[in-house]
């Protein structure tokens, strides 16, 4: 993978959703490092003031916005904000995303499907339905969708994660065909299991299995996806669209 250097998203805007802790905090970092202008939204103002905080001490360019991905309006009026403020967008990272490792399938309450599901794949459609218009208006745009490896291989008890991350894989592929011709990329990246506040989730059996599954022995960190991240963001990922980036630790997957 080409090396990404400082500057190489000099004045580029990015969206970054669920940016307020873990990995898109991590993401959201990564890009204002490199020279971007990154709007960081999510459902809680606290965690979002203290990753932005971050970001503009190191000498980056951070703004928040609250925004739930779930809800339509919000995520339109968040669109609205980026038009009305930037004039454009060059990189949409749809990262917000809630897990479930509760327990079999026929136990889950719909509510809790429903939550996974809204969130994690309906939330995506709305980021594209709102903002890909924009991308395509200015023919250029980098739209990188945050899968996981449960997408591609499920384990039990975590069915409505599977599906919901299973249909980002499917949803990035037919994005990518549709916006063929009009300058605007769309991949995405299936992460292995990442040391997050997802784990407060699980339980530790649940989480030691995880861990055995990866032939590295570890979990992913953070920096490592966000690195993966700017790279597919960038000018340098000019010929890819459609793709799944495995991060897997040596975990065959299809």
């Amino acid at each position: 993978m080409p090396k990404v250097t400082e500057n190489t998203l000099q004045d580029r805007v990015a969206v970054v959703t669920g940016a307020g802790t873990g990995i898109g905090a991590a993401i959201a970092h990564k890009l204002a490092q490199l020279g971007a202008v990154t709007l960081l939204c999510g459902r809680r103002r606290a965690p979002l003031e203290s990753s932005a905080a971050a970001i503009t001490q190191s000498g980056g360019r951070a703004e928040i916005a609250e925004c739930d991905v779930s809800d339509l309006r919000s995520v339109e009026s968040l669109a609205a904000r980026v038009e009305r403020d930037f004039s454009r967008i060059d990189i949409l990272i749809n990262n917000a995303g809630v897990g479930s490792f509760a327990g079999p399938l026929h136990l889950m309450p719909p509510e809790s499907w429903e939550r996974v599901l809204n969130t994690n794949l309906r939330g995506v459609y709305f980021c594209i339905r709102s903002f890909a218009p924009m991308m395509i208006r200015a023919k250029s745009g980098h739209i990188v969708n945050i899968s996981s490896l449960a997408g591609k291989n499920p384990l039990p008890n975590g069915a409505a994660y599977a599906a919901s991350k299973a249909g980002v894989i499917g949803f990035t592929k037919s994005l990518a065909k549709e916006l063929i011709g009009s300058g605007v990329l769309a991949n995405c990246i299936a992460p292995v299991m990442t040391e997050t506040d997802l784990f407060k989730e699980m339980t530790q059996a649940h989480i030691d299995y995880c861990r055995s599954l990866i032939p590295m022995g570890r979990f992913l960190q953070i920096d490592e996806i966000a690195a993966m991240v700017a790279w597919i963001a960038g000018p340098e990922c000019s010929f890819t669209t459609g793709a799944v980036f495995d991060l897997s630790g040596g975990r065959a997957t299809y």
